[in-house]
């Protein structure tokens, strides 16, 4: 695994996106290729790909986790882009169906920002889970559990992308905004806060 402040770790994560629009597997490589914002929607799950660990060729090992509600929704959508990885998806409430692979959603705490007490029930959960999964690739949809992940994720040397939710349409949310030291690609889905900000990216939305 390369490491995280590498050239390459750094650069892997927009490698699997594909230019929306064009049926080609060309992965984007410059912002010039990244699609700008009009009335229709320009972007799909179709235009992900996350499959192999470019530094070893073995499928690679993607944890994927999102809160319970909207944020696992959009989450769910985005699973064509993992197909043929080695997903492990956590959420925050039981019985969840895992949007893709064998391994059944792991449970952790829910939880806010409101102290790092209450905070710590979640964060023993998560540390439990990269303990036994050991990713290449943690990517959130938010919300709080989400963004506790991707800072963990530094620990064990892993690739982050935070995807923010298209809910957040003025601004951008507090955990994506708290997570820009931990994330080595954030998202937004609304083309004109990519434009106020230089740190993050659009490439469309999910749908």
């Amino acid at each position: 695994m390369a490491e995280v402040g590498s050239t390459s770790a750094r650069s892997l994560p927009e490698r699997f996106f594909v230019n929306p629009g064009n049926d080609s597997d060309t992965a984007t490589s410059s912002a010039e290729s990244t699609p700008r914002r009009t009335n229709t929607p320009v972007a799909s799950i179709d235009h992900l790909r996350f499959p192999v660990n470019p530094d070893s060729g073995t499928p690679m090992r993607v944890l994927l986790v999102a809160s319970a509600g909207g944020h696992w929704i959009e989450l769910h959508r985005l699973r064509a882009a993992f197909v043929g990885a080695d997903c492990q998806f956590v959420s925050t409430s039981k019985g969840m169906t895992p949007p893709l692979g064998d391994r059944e959603v792991l449970e952790i705490a829910d939880t806010a920002r409101d102290s790092a007490w209450a905070m710590a029930p979640t964060l023993l959960g998560l540390l439990r889970v990269f303990r036994a999964f050991d990713p290449d690739l943690v990517v959130s949809t938010g919300a709080a559990p989400g963004a506790l992940a991707l800072m963990i994720a530094k620990m064990f040397g892993a690739r982050t992308i935070w995807i923010d939710s298209i809910a957040n349409s003025e601004t951008l949310s507090l955990s994506g905004r708290l997570v820009k030291p931990f994330a080595d690609l954030r998202i937004a889905q609304w083309q004109h806060l990519a434009d106020e900000n230089p740190s993050l990216r659009y490439l469309g939305q999910i749908l």
